[in-house]
């Protein structure tokens, strides 16, 4: 019981600075590569997502279980938005940065988030929504993930 506290204290911990620190820096206009990692590529996302992902940080936790912390930045096209999927190994932090962020986890409420606003996935949940909230704007969103290597890091949900 003591080291499943730790660990979640710990893995709260890791992500609140390691968040709160990318996230400051950019948002203050740092040129990345002065920020804690470069984004070394950006993935391409399926023909007609309207997504885009930035990948700018990424650390194995070599003394937390060997669980790997990755910061994202995502940017979502007006009206555009993925399908219901799980992340099976992954306790997953989003923070909006601009824009409305709509978000709906297992069978809780739906959520129109705005920057500042924060959202949880525990591992192995519903991610039942995932889209920008506006037909006009586009929305950005920082997502922070503790994960296990040895789960798939998304599924789909059939």
């Amino acid at each position: 019981m003591k080291r499943s506290i730790l660990s979640h204290a710990v893995f709260g911990g890791v992500t609140a600075v390691l968040a709160s620190g990318a996230t400051y820096l950019a948002l203050a206009g740092w040129p990345q590569s002065l920020l804690p990692a470069q984004a070394h590529a950006q993935s391409k996302p399926p023909a007609g997502t309207g997504a885009r992902q930035t990948e700018l940080f990424k650390t194995t936790m070599n003394d937390v279980m060997g669980r790997v912390v990755s910061i994202r930045r995502f940017e979502r096209d007006p009206g555009t938005g993925s399908g219901p999927h799980r992340h099976p190994g992954s306790h997953t932090l989003g923070y909006v940065l601009e824009g409305v962020y709509e978000v709906k986890v297992d069978d809780g409420p739906l959520q129109r988030l705005g920057p500042g606003e924060t959202f949880y996935e525990p591992p192995n949940a519903l991610h039942a929504v995932s889209r920008n909230g506006s037909d006009t704007q586009p929305v950005k969103y920082l997502v922070i993930q503790v994960s296990d290597p040895t789960k798939p890091a998304t599924v789909p949900e059939k």
